[in-house]
């Protein structure tokens, strides 16, 4: 149950750390006219922050331990 608690904090943790790299004052820091491998470099910022937040969603969601659906809820887990 501890490890569940801790890998639901990591959740929000990541969910909080996305919306803040995603929010305007920091996005155009990185609008400036650079480009990495022919991509302006303010798409490749947001790109590589979209598919980090996706590879950290499920290395968390694989490290889930699986719930059994035949097991009834304990006292407060309704």
């Amino acid at each position: 149950m501890a490890e569940r608690r801790k890998l639901r904090g990591g959740m929000l943790l990541l969910t909080v750390l996305g919306a803040v790299l995603m929010l305007p004052p920091l996005v155009f820091v990185f609008d400036q006219p650079i480009a990495h491998f022919g991509i302006p470099q303010i798409v490749f910022y947001l790109f590589a922050v979209w598919a980090l937040l996706i590879v950290g969603t499920a290395l968390l969601t694989h490290a889930l331990p699986h719930e059994r659906p035949d097991a009834e809820p304990r006292e407060g887990e309704r």
